[in-house]
């Protein structure tokens, strides 16, 4: 057996230029919360208790204040998912922290174990084990119009392109997720506060699948407006 034969395929960008490119994604996502905050906000006044944007940002804001923060001896920088999973998990209350915080806790994981050898197809592993800790802790299914309408069909697309490399790929789960909010402006809500409004929720797209829309979008840069986007 050769040596070509016992090497695993690599695929993708390097290590380091990885991990630049998901502390680019992660700051970019903090721009976009930033900049969208009072458009998610009057969204989830609709539909949930008006703190979705307050708490997307306030979660992403803190990600970059570890990030920024001096590089702790013999551990080196944090990594920049990692980051983003220690803010929400430990920082943001509300539904969102936990939820967004188990989803980058599972990326970050996923990344850290494969992304040397196929960074893509890690983070379909750690996006699709996120959506799975989300649906346990949880119990939402799609259809239910919560954020999992956005991030399981991300998800599937993630998982189609894990042979393009992790722009590409995120790129199609940002399309994926859009289309998966824009499908629960029609459905009526089985979980969450919006589930006791009824009908008065009808056509309010779930601020939660927008946020994960958001989060792949972000990949490709920020996002400014949000209005555009949305039904």
């Amino acid at each position: 057996m050769s040596d070509t034969t016992m090497r695993p395929e690599h695929t993708g960008p390097g290590p380091v230029a990885f991990a630049a490119f998901t502390e680019r994604w992660v700051r970019a996502f903090a721009a976009t919360a930033t900049a969208t905050e009072s458009e998610l906000t009057a969204l989830d006044q609709q539909v949930g208790d008006g703190d979705f944007g307050t708490n997307l940002v306030a979660g992403l804001q803190s990600a970059l204040r570890l990030l920024d923060a001096p590089p702790t001896p013999g551990s080196g920088p944090v990594p920049p998912l990692g980051a983003a999973a220690s803010a929400f998990l430990d920082e943001v209350g509300g539904t969102s922290g936990p939820l967004f915080g188990l989803l980058f806790q599972e990326m970050a994981t996923a990344v850290r174990d494969g992304a040397a050898v196929a960074p893509t197809a890690a983070l379909a592993a750690g996006v699709r084990d996120g959506l799975a800790a989300i649906q346990r802790v949880g119990e939402a299914e799609v259809g239910d119009k919560t954020l999992v309408d956005a991030l399981a069909p991300a998800a599937a697309a993630l998982a189609a392109a894990t042979g393009a490399d992790p722009a590409q790929a995120l790129g199609e789960a940002a399309g994926a997720a859009w289309r998966g909010v824009h499908g629960t402006a029609r459905m009526t809500a089985r979980r969450g506060r919006a589930s006791y409004l009824g009908d008065r929720a009808a056509g309010v797209p779930d601020p939660g699948a927008v946020g994960v829309a958001l989060l792949f979008t972000a990949a490709a840069g920020p996002v400014t407006v949000l209005a555009p986007l949305l039904p």
